[in-house]
């Protein structure tokens, strides 16, 4: 299915991932794909034992960042993996408009 956004170009996805996710590695992994595709965005550990992940940028180098997500670094498991499309509300919510951060967690 495409998205308006994805018809302008630009793309926003937040992402939800369960499983063994904290402390492992996964938000040092996602950040790091973020940079190396250029995509602003945060990411943030929740109480719940979940990551979420916001992400933007072009369709293209978005999809590709939710690929390498959903695989995660090999000391993570994940259980389940959801995405939402977003917006720039969504980016500012975690101070993601400048790059890639960790926000706080909630």
């Amino acid at each position: 299915m495409t998205t308006s956004r994805e018809i302008t170009g630009k793309r926003f996805a937040r992402i939800i991932v369960r499983g063994e996710v904290q402390n492992v590695g996964y938000r040092v992994f996602v950040a790091r794909e973020a940079g190396r595709l250029r995509l602003p965005g945060w990411v943030r550990n929740r109480r719940d034992g979940t990551v979420e992940t916001l992400v933007a940028g072009e369709a293209e180098r978005v999809s590709e960042f939710l690929e390498a997500a959903k695989r995660g670094p090999a000391t993570a498991r994940i259980d389940s993996f959801s995405i939402q499309d977003a917006d720039e509300a969504a980016l500012r919510e975690g101070c993601g408009e400048e790059g890639f951060v960790a926000a706080p967690a909630i």
